[in-house]
């Protein structure tokens, strides 16, 4: 069942809130704007799909449009940011940190500047687009970065916070967000706190540990609704992907005995990737992974592509399923 301290909305099982992690980023950095002048935005030529255009509109004179230079979007914020300033950088993040990875290396984590970077239309929410705009790869890209932190809210709610937490962060932070309009589960009231899992629901006795991180938090949590009287499972949001609350994954596991991540992300690398790496080392359980499996993305409707690369409720729930049968 929900667990009383997330204080998640009472409508996450039905047709609630909907709305893109994207949003809740663009309204926080207003906020951001009017508090600290320091606060400074750079876009690459994506100002309206990034959602800082009213930032630009309202503080024009520390707004910089890069245009389609990624690569100089990262190394000019980080010169900002070596003379005092907090830059947020925003593209696409198949571009951002995809195509200026290596400006980011060397210019941003290697000198540990407080360069923000806000990865947009991330995992496969930006649908038609396709293939080359699907960012699939990308949290794998930046937590392998020594000094960056990264993080994926699971809505616009937590991406607000989140926002507003890492303008407080002296060094780099990498944020994804996504185009689509998706449920909103959390609320005012929700904790949110930099590198420190949420525990969103708890079977009596669980027998599978969930850690799932995004939007996709909600295909886990309608998985084990299903699966109330079936399975018990814990579902944990991981929000924050580095650093790693390593001791909620590993005692989450050890009370369960087998786990299951959920990313809208290749496995390898991702979500999955970092539970993997903790539980090898601190609590080997069986475990399964719901994502992209080494694949592409393609032209669909995001509704449709989360059904085709398995990653729905009934797949969690499948996965959940599966594990348990090899504890």
């Amino acid at each position: 069942m929900l667990t009383t301290h997330a204080h998640i909305r009472d409508d996450i099982f039905a047709a609630g809130e909907r709305m893109a992690t994207r949003d809740g980023f663009g309204r926080a950095l207003l906020e951001l704007g009017e508090k600290n002048k320091n606060v400074v935005v750079l876009c690459a030529d994506l100002a309206e799909s990034t959602r800082v255009l009213a930032f630009k509109e309202k503080f024009p004179d520390r707004y910089i449009e890069i245009g389609v230079a990624e690569q100089n979007l990262a190394a000019v914020a980080s010169g900002m940011a070596n003379y005092g300033k907090i830059p947020f950088i925003a593209s696409y993040a198949a571009f951002s940190p995809g195509r200026n990875n290596e400006q980011i290396r060397t210019t941003i984590s290697l000198n540990n500047v407080p360069v923000k970077i806000m990865g947009m239309h991330a995992g496969i929410s930006v649908g038609p687009d396709g293939a080359t705009h699907q960012a699939l790869e990308d949290i794998a890209l930046m937590r392998v970065q020594p000094n960056m932190v990264v993080i994926s809210p699971c809505d616009a709610e937590e991406a607000y916070k989140a926002t507003l937490a890492a303008a407080k962060y002296e060094g780099p932070v990498y944020m994804r967000f996504g185009r689509e309009k998706t449920p909103t589960m959390t609320t005012t009231e929700s904790p949110f706190s930099w590198g420190k899992a949420n525990l969103l629901w708890l079977g009596e006795n669980p027998q599978v540990a969930v850690f799932a991180t995004g939007p996709l938090l909600h295909n886990a949590l309608l998985a084990a609704k299903q699966l109330e009287h079936e399975i018990a499972v814990s579902v944990t949001n991981i929000h924050t992907i580095k650093p790693l609350d390593t001791q909620a994954v590993v005692a989450a596991a050890k009370n369960a005995g087998a786990a299951v991540t959920v990313e809208e992300h290749q496995v390898a690398g991702g979500l999955g990737g970092a539970v993997a790496e903790v539980l090898a080392a601190e609590f080997p359980v069986p475990m399964e992974f719901v994502g992209v499996h080494d694949q592409f993305g393609q032209s669909g409707e995001m509704s449709e592509l989360v059904l085709h690369y398995k990653m729905g409720p009934a797949d969690i729930a499948d996965a959940i399923r599966k594990v348990h049968g090899r504890k």
